[in-house]
């Protein structure tokens, strides 16, 4: 067993152990193992996202499509701001959504979920994308003293940025924040491997948690990293990119 197998197996405990915990208190409704938690209190979360100042000068937002970050997307598209949401497993050639809110061919709230920008939204590549001001992410857990995040384990989230990292769209000078319950705050110290990305902000419900500002640029497409299954279902990885080298294992 790898280095790597081991940051998978203790990313996995915590998953678990924050998915019983949010079904067993009430605040994810049942059956959120496996997913991104759809937690009480996402308005709350959003809103207190809204008042920061990465949010109020940011005019190009890149954010995650599961129904936890739902507020976070209709909010911008309301205030203007132009909204990148990912496709489904990245499964299509051109792997993002464009949600123009000046151009939507459907009322936000509907063009904001996942299956109302699958109908209304263009897709677009990253080489037809503005630079991101902005990433809103979903996360399993986030680290209350550095930031650290665990996604839900299929990898995607960190390649949807590590293609934009490749692409020049998401510098030091881009954000990334999340939005969660108060429940999914660890104070131990979280497993990460290469490939993942920290936050810089994280909103619940009841604090604003600011990690600073990052210095070392995110390390994009690490090859050594992809598993089989992603570089034959994923067409943008297909796509000559600048790639990274980096040590055995897959993104999870």
């Amino acid at each position: 067993m790898t280095d790597f197998d081991d940051v998978d197996r203790a990313k996995q405990t915590v998953r678990q152990r924050v998915w019983d915990l949010l079904e067993r208190s009430g605040a994810a409704p049942p059956g959120v193992h496996g997913h991104i938690p759809d937690f009480v209190g996402k308005e709350a979360a959003a809103a207190r996202l809204a008042d920061t100042d990465a949010w109020k000068t940011a005019q190009v937002i890149k954010c995650n499509p599961d129904q936890a970050q739902l507020p976070v997307r209709v909010r911008a598209l309301r205030e203007g701001k132009l909204v990148y949401m990912a496709v489904p497993r990245l499964a299509a050639p051109k792997p993002f959504y464009l949600l123009d809110p000046h151009a939507l061919e459907a009322p936000i709230d509907t063009a904001a979920t996942s299956t109302g920008a699958a109908e209304t939204a263009p897709t677009v590549a990253p080489d037809e994308m503005q630079p991101i001001d902005l990433i809103i992410c979903g996360s399993i857990a986030i680290g209350r003293h550095d930031g650290v995040r665990i996604g839900k384990g299929a990898g995607y989230s960190d390649l949807e940025v590590a293609l934009l990292v490749d692409a020049g769209l998401v510098t030091t000078d881009t954000t990334i924040a999340t939005t969660i319950h108060q429940h999914q705050l660890i104070d131990d110290a979280l497993p990460h491997a290469a490939h993942d990305f920290p936050a810089n902000l994280a909103a619940t419900p009841h604090e604003l948690l600011d990690f600073g500002t990052r210095r070392e640029p995110l390390p994009g497409i690490i090859e050594a990293h992809l598993r089989p299954d992603q570089l034959h279902r994923i067409p943008a990885l297909s796509r000559p990119v600048r790639r990274n080298a980096g040590p055995g294992g897959a993104c999870r």
